[in-house]
């Protein structure tokens, strides 16, 4: 029988993280380090914005675009942090979580077989959503070597053999943790400019970069016209479930993007948008004392990986390390399987984010510290076992 179902939804993969979580439910005494998502409960005070709200009878619809009120507090809090102007009326959208304002983007600017730089190991979703707006992915491969960040000079020659229209930037990144100074950003700036390219900038763990000031790219010197700038708060507020992002960008490009907008989602709940609000007003200190726990963390996990023979470069944001496994002789795959078979810990394989990341596994941080030394005494004996 022939299927009904789309053959651009058949030829995709599911997502290489749930699938080998699916494996992990139901399992008892499993730790988990493979899930992105912050073990910390969203802050009181953006807890008790959203359910005043509720008791204020705010229940409505907001504006496509956004609650104004929301929009107007990121065009400050974008201006204050970052000297970063974006009209709240017309260059800044909201949507439900970073997730949607990628898709958005892409659906708002490529034509059939347009092509899109992809870096190699990245994110889930990229490639796919690129497939389902019609371009085509193209890899970019980053290294250990040059620590998971792009090389300028790859870049180049990819652009001139490949003549893409859009590449996706991801800093600090998931799954690696890389993010770049502001030199680094300007010497892919001058590539980027060279080729006109549109770009793409998920900088949702922006506020989670670690030894140097975050630099948003449409900061850079003739790169704001022609960048779409996504953040949100799941990440560093502790937000995930509540599912507000945003996009800046220009007038037109937010206007195509709210069109799409209007008829798939219509708005984000005014519950989470009320409670995000009150994140930008009164929610900087709890960031930061967040922040400083994953980095007290990321000191134990970087440190303990390269002790047991797993080489792993510093994570410089985001709460993710990406260790190489290769001298275990084990592929990504079968490394994750036993581990999680035979010491109960989970992570996740480095092929779910490409196939550079084979060889490489993901861990996440996002854990307590107790949690922490328990997997990675596990995780040691494992690999000694080997």
């Amino acid at each position: 029988m022939k299927s009904i179902i789309s053959k651009k939804v058949q030829q995709m993969q599911p997502s290489g993280i749930r699938v080998f979580f699916d494996l992990v439910l139901g399992m008892p005494d499993v730790i988990s380090l493979g899930v992105g998502e912050p073990d910390f409960v969203t802050p009181w005070s953006i807890r008790e914005a959203g359910i005043y709200s509720l008791e204020q009878g705010y229940t409505s619809y907001t504006s496509n675009k956004g609650l104004y009120r929301l929009r107007l507090e990121i065009s400050r809090y974008l201006k204050k942090k970052y000297g970063l102007i974006y009209d709240a009326e017309s260059q800044i959208l909201i949507t439900v979580g970073v997730s949607e304002a990628k898709d958005l983007a892409l659906r708002s600017l490529l034509n059939p077989g347009d092509k899109v730089i992809v870096t190699d190991p990245a994110y889930v979703s990229y490639a796919p959503l690129v497939s389902l707006a019609g371009g085509l992915p193209i890899s970019i491969v980053t290294t250990m070597k040059d620590k998971f960040k792009i090389n300028p000079g790859k870049l180049d020659k990819l652009c001139h053999e490949q003549r893409p229209k859009i590449i996706i930037l991801n800093y600090p990144s998931n799954p690696t943790g890389a993010s770049y100074r502001k030199k680094e950003l300007q010497a892919l700036a001058r590539v980027i400019l060279k080729h006109k390219l549109i770009v793409i900038s998920d900088e949702i763990y922006g506020d989670l970069t670690y030894d140097f000031q975050h630099s948003p790219f449409p900061t850079l010197e003739g790169t704001k016209k022609n960048t779409i700038y996504l953040n949100g708060f799941s990440k560093s507020y502790a937000m995930t479930g509540w599912r507000v992002g945003y996009a800046c960008g220009s007038a037109d490009i937010i206007s195509a993007m709210t069109k799409i907008h209007q008829y798939t989602i219509m708005c984000v709940s005014i519950t989470s948008q009320m409670a995000a609000c009150e994140a930008l007003v009164d929610g900087q200190k709890s960031v930061e004392e967040m922040k400083k726990e994953y980095i007290r963390r990321r000191e134990f996990v970087y440190e303990g990986l390269n002790k047991m023979g797993l080489k792993c470069t510093k994570p410089d944001g985001a709460f993710y390390a990406f260790p190489s496994i290769k001298s275990t002789k084990l592929s990504s795959i079968k490394f994750a399987s036993r581990l999680l078979k035979e010491k109960k810990v989970a992570v996740v394989p480095g092929t779910a984010f490409g196939a550079s990341g084979e060889g490489y596994i993901r861990i996440s941080y996002a854990s307590n510290l107790d949690d922490l030394k328990e997997a990675f005494g596990r995780i040691e004996c494992f690999v000694k076992k080997l």
